[in-house]
C-alpha cells in the first residue's frame, strides 16, 4: 500500500550515504513501496550488499557527479554529507530537489495516522524494538526504521513483517533488519535529538525516555539540550499523546501549554510533591504508571509490575537485566496501552520480545567465559549497564573493554567517564573511535585509563584492538564474563575470541 502521499510527483529517489543504518532502511521501505531507489556510499558492506541483492543499484566510491541524472526526482542525503559533495553538487546544479534523510521522513509521517517516534539520550533503539514486538505480536502490520539490527528476525515471506516465534513452533527463516514494510496506518521511528532532526516529525505519539548531556558539540547548553526535546513534544499532533519520563531536566518546560495528552512514567507512585511544592509549582495531573515489585532473576531475565495509579496493569518478565531496561519497557507498555492493545498481549510480547544486536546482546561463551556486547558509549549508559551486569552475575568476575566514542564526547564527559566504571572488576580501554571527527591528540584514551586507575580501578590502556584481544586471550578465565562496549568496533574483539 502507497501511502507516502506527502511525495507527491516523486517516483525515483537516489540516496547520498544509502549503507547507513537508517538510511538502508528507509531506502528499501521506499523500494518495496514502490519507487525506483538507487544510490551511493564510500565503500561497500553488509547493508549495501543487502541492498543490491534486491535490486537496488548502488555505486560505491567517494561520490560521482555522472551518476545524478535529470530522470532522478528527489536526492536524499545524511547530515554527514558535506556541501562539497559532487553528487549533491550535480542534483542541485540540475535543479533536483534534495532533502536530508530526516526531513524526507517527516514527509513520509504525514501519511501514517499512528505515528510513533522514539526520543530519549539513551534506550531510543532498545525501546523501539520493544514496541515493534509489540505491534506485530498484536497484528497492526507497523512500518518500522529502527537504528540497530533486530537479531534474528522472523521475516513472513508474503507479508514481510517480522512473526514471533511461538512456543513449540519450527523456527522460520530469520535474518537480522532494522526496517519493515508494514500495509497499515502504523509507522514506528526511533526519534534522533542530534541535529535537531526529530523536529521534522509530527507524531501520533512521542516518547521522551530520559534527557542526559550528550551530543553538546551540536546542542552547546543543557538549556538549548531542553528546549530541543521541548519542540519535538510541541510538534506531536493535537489530540496525540507525550509519554514521558518524570523528574527529568526541564519536565515543566517540556510539558506546558502542550496541544495533545501527557502520561508520566517513573520507579514508584509517589509523586515528589515536596519537590513540587519546594520549587512553587504543582504536581502533574498527567497520568502516571510506575514500577512495583521489581527483581533480577537468575537467568539474567527482569521481573516487575507494572501499576497505573492503584491499578494493577501486568506482572512483566523482560529478558534483559536492569532498570534501564525496565524503564524501556514501561515506556513500550504505555505505547501498547494507547494503541488499544490488551495488557496481558503486551506483557507477552515483552517476554517474546528479540533482542537487538549491539544492545546487550549475548555474544556466546567459550572455556567458560561469556561474552556479552552492548552499545553504551555515554558514562550513564556504561554505569546502568555495568551495574545491571553486576546485578545479573554477581558471582562473576567482570571484564569491560571500553572504546570510546568521539573525541569531542570523551573531552566533554572525561571526569563522568572516569567514574563510570566502578562495577567492573577490570577495564581495558581501546583507541577513541573517532567517527565522524578529525583526529584529536589532545584527548586520549590512555588519559582516561590513567584517570580510572587514580579513582582505584583497575584499568588498562590498549593501542589497539589487537593488543586487547591478546591480553584477554591470556588472562581470561572461566567463570569470567567480557563486555565489550562502545559504539565503535569493539565487538570484533569478543568475536574473535569466539571464533578461535
Amino acid at each position: 500500500m502507497k501511502r507516502h502521499t506527502g511525495l507527491g510527483h516523486i517516483r525515483r529517489i537516489h540516496f547520498i550515504g544509502i549503507g547507513g543504518i537508517s538510511m538502508s532502511g528507509l531506502a528499501e521501505i521506499l523500494s518495496k513501496d514502490g519507487f525506483t531507489v538507487s544510490g551511493s556510499d564510500w565503500t561497500s558492506k553488509d547493508t549495501t550488499d543487502h541492498l543490491q541483492n534486491i535490486g537496488i543499484d548502488i555505486s560505491i566510491g567517494r561520490g560521482d557527479a555522472s551518476i545524478i541524472t535529470p530522470d532522478i526526482d528527489l536526492v536524499v542525503y545524511t547530515a554527514a554529507v558535506k556541501p562539497d559533495n559532487p553528487e549533491l553538487m550535480a542534483a542541485k546544479a540540475l535543479g533536483i530537489p534534495t532533502m536530508v534523510r530526516a526531513e524526507l521522513l517527516g514527509v513520509m509521517l504525514q501519511g501514517y495516522e499512528h505515528a510513533v517516534c522514539v526520543a530519549g539520550s539513551h534506550g531510543k533503539t532498545s525501546t523501539t524494538a520493544l514496541i515493534t514486538s509489540i505491534a506485530v505480536a498484536a497484528g497492526l502490520d507497523p512500518t518500522v526504521n529502527i537504528g540497530g539490527h533486530i537479531a534474528g528476525t522472523s521475516i513472513s515471506a508474503e507479508a514481510n513483517s517480522l512473526v514471533p516465534q511461538q512456543d513449540n513452533e519450527p523456527a522460520p527463516v530469520s535474518k537480522d533488519t532494522n526496517y519493515l514494510v508494514g500495509d497499515s496506518s502504523y509507522f514506528i521511528l526511533e526519534s534522533c535529538e542530534y541535529s535537531n532532526s526529530y523536529h521534522h516529525f509530527h507524531p501520533y505519539i512521542g516518547i521522551i525516555l530520559n534527557i542526559d548531556a550528550d551530543h553538546m558539540e551540536f546542542h552547546g547548553t543543557m538549556d538549548a539540550l531542553i528546549d530541543s526535546f521541548a519542540k519535538f513534544a510541541r510538534n506531536i499532533r493535537p489530540g496525540g499523546t507525550l509519554i514521558i519520563q518524570e523528574n527529568i531536566p526541564g519536565f515543566e518546560r517540556i510539558v506546558s501549554g502542550l496541544s495533545c495528552n501527557v502520561i508520566t512514567f517513573c520507579t514508584s507512585k509517589t509523586r515528589d510533591d515536596s519537590l513540587a511544592h519546594e520549587q512553587n509549582r504543582a504536581p502533574s495531573p498527567a497520568q502516571q504508571y510506575w514500577i512495583r515489585d521489581a527483581t533480577q532473576n537468575a537467568d539474567g531475565s527482569s521481573s516487575f509490575d507494572i501499576m497505573t495509579g492503584s491499578l494493577f496493569m501486568a506482572r512483566v518478565k523482560l529478558p534483559l537485566p536492569g532498570k534501564y531496561n525496565m524503564y524501556n519497557a514501561l515506556a513500550a507498555f504505555i505505547v501498547g496501552i494507547e494503541l488499544g492493545i490488551e495488557a496481558h498481549a503486551i506483557s507477552k510480547a515483552l517476554y517474546q520480545a528479540q533482542n537487538v544486536r549491539r544492545r546487550y546482546e549475548y555474544k556466546g561463551e567459550i572455556n567458560g567465559i561469556t561474552i556479552i556486547d552492548d552499545y553504551a558509549h555515554h558514562p550513564t549508559a556504561i554505569k546502568a549497564c555495568l551495574k545491571a551486569t553486576r546485578e545479573a552475575y554477581p558471582g562473576k568476575r567482570l571484564i569491560c573493554l571500553f572504546q570510546p566514542h568521539t573525541y569531542t564526547r570523551t573531552r566533554n564527559h572525561f571526569d563522568d567517564f572516569a567514574m563510570a566504571f566502578g562495577d567492573a572488576d577490570i577495564t581495558l580501554f581501546a583507541p577513541i573511535y573517532a567517527a565522524r571527527e578529525p583526529f584529536d591528540p589532545t584527548i586520549s584514551s590512555a588519559m582516561l585509563a590513567q584517570k580510572v586507575k587514580e579513582n582505584g580501578h583497575a584499568s588498562i590502556n590498549c593501542n589497539n584492538l589487537d593488543e586487547a584481544e591478546a591480553w584477554l586471550r591470556g588472562k581470561l578465565m572461566p567463570h569470567d564474563l567480557l563486555i565489550t562496549m562502545g559504539a565503535g568496533d569493539a565487538h570484533l574483539v569478543g568475536e574473535r575470541l569466539l571464533a578461535k
